[in-house]
């Protein structure tokens, strides 16, 4: 992003401010017509991508170009278009009525403007993607069997992405973007300038920084808290990445280990209720589930991940003897205390959810608890200088969900005119013969390759358009649908070649970006796992007997410590290859244990995995104990 200078900064900076005021402001006294609101959102935000954001990398980094600031002109005339003509568009049939020659034009400029825009500001694959798409819709005819589709005229192409509300640009999940998603990221916006990322790293710090290997524990936990309210990966890696990556690599971890932890972690934090990246209100939009339903559900997941990555660490820790944070580095347990008031926004934020209030109401009354408890410390006071830094923030982090929502709201457009999924879906269930598990290796597969480079929230909608409609087609219940999904696209952050995660970590600690992604996707194996479990045995979504519910949790954490050991070769001691097989081998059985939903429907065999699990956590302990002492830890 580019640093403006002088007056054009300023008018910059109140221009974005602006469209946060406007997104507040709606949220408190009632949104507009779906066009309205979408359209200002666009108007707002779509200009600022090219004053922002240089087009090459020869362009200049402090003010924008003659030809930035015309095309930032161009791209305010078709929202404008929108705004002004919303009476006259809503009376219109959709796919009926004809055309005039000015919307013609303007939907073209909006489309290849928007493609612009996603290429500068997110990553260049994204706008090829989109460009694929569209190059779909003129090949289509010519295509054999199911990916065959009529020929489809320019305008009518033009109409479905720029003139309709149910996709297009302008359509749902640009409306997602424009209410829900944009309050949460100014409720993100004013949790950073009241120092609450602060706070977590300290947090973090007290609760595993006196442990063995403490800095890669505080990546695990300050990583999962802030990326529970951030909604892009590679900003939670530089958020903390930038304070843990350096202790790690300082108390003796792998440079490349170290860059892997962060990538994980920050990845994870999508995965993370309360907030999951943004991702979980649009997945309520598209499936009509309540917000609330789907972070509970993702509750265990989301721990069993980050348990996995911090038990790795732990071993690891042990195997090479690590030490802890210096204790000089960490504040008092008092501090830490006196400091736990500026959770209670996100205590307002989650009781509110449980109560039954909406995502738009809850966040709005959290916005208002944070603005209010900045006034405790001086530091934090929200004054006028410090507000409009936090409305401004909020602008600019917004510009990236607004074009990369609007480009994959384009993706849906195309693949729902074509009959694109439909095709896809019967392509699936025909390669698996209808068997579930190659099926969902399918979807998987497909998945992470269409969230390579993309950001959590644009990286699940175009992936859950096109494998949504094979699992569904398979049978399975909307909601393991599309959390499978969801876990997918968020982890191809960290699946090679792409891995835009682990790229960032590799920056950080100066290792290579490819070989720190590997080990990033190994450290993130349990996101892989996770998702074919409660799909299998919804008991991990909390959905059946609280018996089977627990005895699943326990196995699986278990069977999460056997696959840390099996992977690192430390389990109390050093394993030999024996020791690493016959954990691979009892990790394997407690997954295929934990996903067996008609093993496990009764009472008997419910409370046999309980005590099973009890016992290999006891086991666990006990041994850890002695692992410690034996390495000069007080426990």
């Amino acid at each position: 992003m580019r640093e403006l200078k002088g007056h054009l900064k300023v008018l910059v900076s109140i221009w974005a401010a602006a469209i946060a005021v406007f997104h507040l402001y709606t949220a408190v006294f009632g949104i507009m017509q779906p066009r309205i609101q979408r359209g200002i959102h666009i108007l707002f935000l779509l200009p600022l991508a090219f004053l922002l954001y240089p087009a090459t990398k020869k362009s200049p980094t402090d003010r924008p170009s003659m030809p930035d600031f015309f095309l930032a002109f161009l791209a305010t005339l078709p929202s404008l278009y929108v705004i002004v003509m919303n009476e006259p568009l809503n009376m219109r049939m959709p796919m009926v009525s004809p055309m005039t020659t000015l919307e013609l034009w303007l939907g073209i400029v909006n489309i290849l403007l928007l493609i612009e825009a996603i290429r500068r500001v997110v990553v260049p694959a994204m706008a090829v993607l989109v460009l694929v798409f569209f190059a779909y819709i003129f090949i289509a005819p010519y295509l054999p069997g199911i990916f065959y589709s009529r020929r489809v005229s320019l305008a009518r192409i033009v109409e479905m992405n720029y003139l309709i509300t149910d996709s297009g640009i302008y359509g749902a999940i640009t409306g997602v973007t424009a209410t829900f998603v944009a309050i949460f990221v100014i409720f993100g916006s004013f949790m950073q300038y009241t120092k609450t990322g602060e706070f977590f790293t300290n947090f973090a710090c007290k609760v595993a920084g006196s442990g063995p290997g403490g800095p890669a524990k505080i990546a695990v936990v300050s990583s999962g808290l802030f990326g529970s309210i951030s909604g892009v990966a590679a900003a939670n890696v530089y958020a903390t990445g930038t304070f843990t990556i350096p202790l790690m690599k300082r108390l003796g971890y792998r440079p490349q280990f170290a860059g892997a932890v962060e990538a994980a972690a920050s990845t994870g934090g999508l995965i993370m209720p309360p907030i999951m990246g943004a991702g979980a209100f649009v997945m309520s939009e598209i499936t009509n589930i309540p917000y609330a339903t789907i972070a509970l559900a993702a509750a265990l997941g989301a721990i069993l991940y980050y348990f996995s990555i911090g038990i790795r660490v732990h071993l690891i820790a042990l195997k090479d003897n690590l030490k802890a944070m210096d204790p000089s580095e960490m504040i008092s347990w008092k501090q830490v205390l006196m400091d736990s008031y500026l959770l209670i926004p996100l205590v307002v934020l989650i009781a509110l959810l449980v109560i039954g209030y909406s995502p738009f109401g809850a966040c709005t009354y959290a916005i208002g608890a944070s603005f209010l408890l900045g006034f405790l410390r001086k530091e934090t006071t929200m004054t006028p200088k410090r507000l409009f830094d936090a409305f401004r923030l909020s602008g600019f982090n917004l510009i990236m969900l607004a074009v990369s929502c609007a480009g994959a709201g384009m993706v849906i457009s195309i693949v729902t005119y074509t009959g694109l999924a439909l095709g896809i879906a019967t392509v699936i269930t025909s390669f698996s013969h209808g068997i579930l598990l190659p099926a969902l290796i399918l979807v998987m597969i497909t998945s992470i390759i269409l969230g390579m480079g993309l950001p959590c929230t644009p990286a699940y909608i175009i992936a859950v358009t096109i494998g949504g409609p094979a699992m569904l087609g398979l049978g399975i219940e909307m909601l393991p649908a599309h959390l499978f999904v969801f876990y997918f696209a968020i982890l191809a952050e960290v699946t090679p070649p792409v891995c835009i995660a682990a790229y960032c970590g590799a920056a950080i600690a100066g290792t290579k970006p490819l070989s720190t992604g590997f080990e990033a996707s190994l450290l993130a194996i349990m996101g892989y796992i996770i998702p074919f479990v409660f799909v299998y045995n919804q008991a991990l979504l909390l959905r059946g007997p609280a018996l089977e519910i627990i005895g699943v949790f326990l196995a699986l954490l278990v069977t999460t410590t056997l696959s840390g050991a099996a992977i690192t070769g430390f389990l109390f001691k050093p394993l030999g290859i024996l020791g690493r097989a016959l954990t691979a081998v009892g990790s394997l059985a407690g997954v295929l244990v934990a996903a067996n939903a008609k093993l496990l429907a009764t009472t008997g065999p419910q409370l046999a995995l309980i005590g099973a699990a009890l016992a290999g956590i006891a086991v666990f302990v006990i041994g850890n104990r002695r692992a410690l002492r034996a390495r000069g830890f007080a426990v």
